[in-house]
């Protein structure tokens, strides 16, 4: 059910959208003329307007253009008399999702408002789910190395230039690129992952680059590759460390040049993306084995951003602690669980050599395992190396 703002100087258009769309399951607010109607949109949320153009004191076009400063992402429907038909045109252009011409007709009528009501239902999903992942990745803590990475973050996040994130596995690289897509330019486009260690050496470069139909075995399709799909956005190569030298070369020439080539292809492809790079591995040691090119490293590391282990920065646990508890909790819809001081001070004690991840799974195992309040005898009990 939908709560829809109904806006006519007419009572008899209003009284028959009410009874229609209130037959519909949806909720009706009436307003006499446009000034109400704006009003109540300061005053209410609404998942759907319906206006009509031509009104006293303010017309159907002023009305909108108000709307759209007050709450851009609701769908306004315009309804228009026959001599109207151009002004409507007028308010597609400025904002309006359509409109309907009078004398209204029950089909177009319904179907236009499915439309738009799907449209406020997608808008509304879409800002949980980005919600939900900026709460995923984020950035908790006050040590003093993690506010060093907060304050570069906001100098570095602006700009186009490349970094690379250095940091034991589980400390929260991802995490760091994340923050670095969200607060740049960039934000409103495509944030792509690449794990370039999970890749088998042999796809690693159709990943990135894509390929043309025919150009091995099993390539029934053209694909296209990651550095295209990041398009405008930015790209983070997870675990870099671990990219054959075939596709370093590759991905090299891509960062120098912006143009990529699909594997079996030979046309050149202008891309624009940001790159952000993370490895566990010591690069310029893997550059002296042969196992990294160093015109790559240069390439990549124009920022560096070293990520802290959690027992470089212990004095966060109990944050990370209340945050982990929070969302978990509200996850598995049970209320909050407390932890005490004194479970706090054996989390400490605790050598995390899994780090953030680790120290998430045994406060998730806490809140399944124990009772309301997480005691120093439950984490003894159940985040014990006997565990692990």
């Amino acid at each position: 059910m939908s709560k829809i703002l109904i806006i006519d100087d007419e009572k008899s258009i209003r009284s028959s959208l009410k009874e229609i769309l209130e037959y519909e399951k949806h909720q009706t607010v009436l307003a006499n003329d446009g000034e109400e109607g704006i009003n109540l949109v300061m005053q209410n949320n609404f998942d759907l307007i319906l206006c009509d153009i031509k009104m006293p004191k303010i017309d159907g076009i002023e009305v909108l253009e108000e709307i759209i400063k007050i709450n851009p992402e609701i769908p306004v429907i315009m309804i228009s008399g026959h001599g109207n038909i151009e002004t409507a045109v007028e308010s597609i252009k400025k904002g309006a999702f359509d409109f309907i011409e009078k004398p209204l007709d029950l089909n177009r009528l319904l179907i236009t408002v499915r439309n738009a009501t799907d449209k406020s239902n997608l808008i509304v999903e879409t800002k949980k789910l980005k919600q939900e992942i900026n709460r995923k990745y984020e950035m908790i803590g006050n040590a003093p190395s993690i506010m060093k990475i907060k304050q570069m973050i906001a100098k570095i996040a602006p700009t186009d230039a490349k970094v690379l994130i250095t940091g034991d596995n589980g400390s929260g690289k991802e995490v760091v690129a994340h923050w670095i897509h969200e607060q740049s330019n960039r934000a409103d486009q495509p944030f792509v992952e690449v794990n370039c260690a999970a890749i088998p050496t042999e796809l690693i470069e159709s990943e990135l680059f894509g390929h043309e139909k025919g150009a091995f075995t099993s390539a029934n399709k053209q694909r296209i590759g990651k550095f295209e799909q990041a398009e405008n956005g930015t790209l983070f190569l997870d675990e870099i460390g671990d990219m054959s030298l075939s596709a370093q070369s590759k991905v090299l020439r891509a960062l120098q040049e912006n143009i990529i080539c699909r594997v079996g292809g030979d046309k050149k492809i202008d891309v624009n993306v940001r790159i952000i790079a993370a490895t566990n591995k010591d690069l310029k040691k893997e550059i002296e084995k042969h196992n990294f090119r160093e015109d790559l490293y240069h390439r990549l590391s124009v920022i560096l951003i070293e990520v802290p282990s959690l027992n470089e920065r212990k004095d966060d646990i109990p944050l990370l602690a209340d945050y982990f508890i929070q969302n978990i909790c509200n996850d598995y819809k049970m209320p909050k669980k407390t932890i005490t001081e004194k479970a706090i001070d054996e989390l400490k004690k605790i050598n995390w050599t899994g780090n953030i991840r680790e120290f998430r799974n045994v406060i998730e195992r806490l809140i399944i395992l124990c009772d309301n309040s997480i005691t120093d005898d439950d984490v003894k009990n159940f985040a014990h190396p006997l565990w692990k």
